[in-house]
């Protein structure tokens, strides 16, 4: 969950404060100031752009590093600004032809899902979804180390979190972690990794580097599209497609 920007406030308001992006929050600051009052997104359904596209948004559902449905997702569904669904079109029409299909983890996050990982990340005595996210890192040391922030570029609608499929049984390919884990093995680089899984990282980054997209280097999984259509906003709007109806 980390990246290039940081991870509540009044739903529906953004704020202007600038920040790093990074990882499970967005790479940031714990603790930094809530969103301030603004307008709601123009954000779209993926959906309602390209519905070949597989969704598996996690953080509706359990299968998360919180064991538990986060905040503010009310519905599983990727939500984005506009450029960059058309931009994922794009994307998924090239690797379609090859047989294989995008398949999205997260989209838009809440201000207050990126809260809720701050909290969790507080919490000591919670220590159920170790083995499985975080097993060579104290849960003490990942505010500190980076993996869980006080903002995320999540919460401005131009980053998402994806890998490939194997058609048509919609089987993962091999990216050598899960889906956000932490530790150094997610680095889209890390050394150790090689053969069928290096191929597979990189397959992902070029697909999508061609269509506008740049892979944060400590998240295989983690693309953000260039330029952002709202570059300094943090937005509380709930997941839900409601959310983006007039």
């Amino acid at each position: 969950m980390g990246e290039p920007v940081t991870t509540g406030a009044a739903p529906g308001t953004p704020s202007t404060a600038t920040a790093p992006t990074g990882t499970a929050g967005a790479a940031g600051t714990a603790g930094a100031p809530g969103p301030a009052a603004g307008p709601r997104p123009r954000f779209v359904a993926l959906r309602e752009v390209d519905p070949s596209v597989v969704e598996d948004i996690r953080y509706a559902g359990s299968r998360n590093f919180t064991g538990a449905v986060v905040d503010g997702y009310e519905e599983p569904v990727c939500l984005l600004a506009r450029p960059v669904a058309e931009a994922l079109r794009r994307a998924q029409r090239e690797v379609l032809r090859a047989g294989y299909s995008l398949k999205v983890y997260d989209c838009y996050r809440p201000q207050r899902a990126v809260d809720r990982f701050v909290r969790w990340a507080g919490d000591a005595a919670d220590q159920s979804t170790k083995a499985e996210f975080y097993p060579e890192v104290d849960k003490a040391r990942l505010i500190p180390e980076g993996y869980i922030a006080a903002r995320s570029g999540h919460s401005r609608g131009s980053t998402v979190d994806v890998t490939l499929v194997r058609l048509p049984a919609r089987r993962e390919v091999d990216m050598g972690t899960r889906f956000d884990f932490f530790g150094s093995l997610s680095h889209t680089d890390d050394p150790r990794v090689s053969g069928a899984v290096r191929e597979n990282r990189q397959v992902l980054k070029r697909v999508l580097g061609a269509q506008g997209f740049v892979n944060l280097p400590v998240e295989w999984w983690h693309f953000t599209y260039r330029p952002e259509a709202y570059p300094d906003a943090y937005f509380d709007v709930p997941v839900a497609v409601a959310s983006v109806r007039p």
